[in-house]
């Protein structure tokens, strides 16, 4: 089994909620967020579609102005830099440090792997009080392309000197866990409410419905 766990961030690790009363008080409904999210993500992956890169605090900046024109909403600039800002500051789920820390005392080495900007994901963990859990944080930003596309995992195993089968990602998104195991690792997904796996493909070979349960499988 792979020794090495690449933890996504935004949404496996970091509770995006944390975000929704700047919607609120943006846009008059907190129920936005994911729509934002989803639109980050669209952003993303089409520039790397196109042989392009963005970074993901440029690609939250450009979808917050895309929701606004799609809401009608006028968004100012404090509004925006408030809910950008706002990722570095988020708490992680309760289930993370308990099952970060059963990991680690079962002989797992952890790292961070995220399309966040490395400043941006190091000030989300040391925010969240469990940066010291993970053995490197690492970030698509060092490659200059987005996960799912396989620098970034291969990215981690460079980075600890393993080949790419003794990597295992665990993310809560169908589309990074596809890309994991496209690049030759493997995955776990992780089921957050409203999180759900993709019907195609091949499919990670751990699934739970929190970290804690992921955790458990792992360790069994």
């Amino acid at each position: 089994m792979p020794r090495i766990l690449a933890f996504d961030i935004n949404e496996t690790v970091i509770d995006l909620a944390g975000l929704d009363p700047q919607f609120e008080r943006a846009f008059g409904d907190a129920a936005l967020r994911p729509q934002w999210f989803a639109q980050v993500l669209q952003l993303a992956f089409a520039t790397s579609l196109m042989g392009g890169y963005v970074d993901f605090t440029t690609a939250q900046h450009a979808a917050l102005r895309m929701l606004a024109a799609r809401t009608e909403t006028s968004l100012s600039d404090r509004a925006a830099e408030a809910i950008v800002g706002g990722m570095r500051s988020l708490p992680a789920h309760p289930d993370v440090a308990p099952a970060l820390d059963r990991l680690r005392a079962g002989g797992f080495t952890l790292c961070a792997l995220t399309n966040s900007p490395l400043d941006v994901v190091t000030a989300q963990l040391e925010g969240a009080g469990i940066a010291d859990r993970f053995e490197a944080i690492l970030s698509a930003d060092q490659v200059r392309v987005v996960k799912p596309r396989r620098e970034p995992y291969e990215l981690v195993a460079s980075t600890f000197g393993v080949p790419i089968g003794d990597v295992r990602l665990i993310a809560a998104h169908a589309w990074d866990c596809a890309g994991a195991i496209a690049a030759g690792a493997t995955a776990a997904f992780v089921a957050r409410p409203g999180m759900v796996q993709s019907p195609l493909g091949e499919q990670p070979d751990i699934v739970g419905a929190d970290l804690d349960e992921v955790a458990s499988l792992l360790l069994g």
